[in-house]
């Protein structure tokens, strides 16, 4: 089971990407039956919510970039909670904020975990890695060729 750990929480970040982004693309579009609320270009906080909604859950789902994707929408979310849900009270249970915390703690963790292997990251990884290994193996064949040609 815990060879499929970071499938899994690749799966669960793609998801929670792409419902974030949803949020983000209902508040500009109305998308998918969201509420549309036509943010002003610019104001605050409603269209830079949207805007972070939007383009940090496309980078989420996606895997680029998703440390600090991650850390900024968890960011978004914590600030959300504090300044529209946490003065109707603490429990989100009784202010309606489960959804802003929940969003916070998983981002937050994706933010500390990473993207996982299904994701941009990892292949971007791998292709560092294959060019490191290929730095490495050039680097072989030019020492191998040195000696040669000191031997002759």
């Amino acid at each position: 089971m815990n060879r499929w750990a970071p499938v899994y929480l690749s799966v669960l970040r793609i998801v929670i990407g792409v419902l974030f982004a949803l949020h983000g693309a209902a508040a500009f579009w109305g998308l998918f039956g969201g509420r549309q609320s036509s943010p002003e270009v610019f104001a605050w906080p409603s269209w830079w919510g949207a805007v972070i909604q939007l383009v940090g859950g496309l980078l989420v789902a996606a895997g680029a970039g998703t440390r600090p994707a991650a850390i900024i929408t968890s960011g978004s979310m914590a600030y959300a909670y504090f300044a529209f849900h946490a003065g109707d009270g603490l429990s989100p249970l009784a202010n309606d904020g489960e959804l802003s915390v929940l969003y916070c703690w998983v981002l937050l963790l994706f933010g500390f975990t990473g993207a996982g292997p299904i994701s941009v990251d990892a292949v971007i990884g791998r292709l560092r890695a294959g060019d490191r290994d290929e730095v490495i193996v050039a680097s072989d064949r030019a020492e191998a060729r040195d000696q040669a040609e000191s031997a002759v």
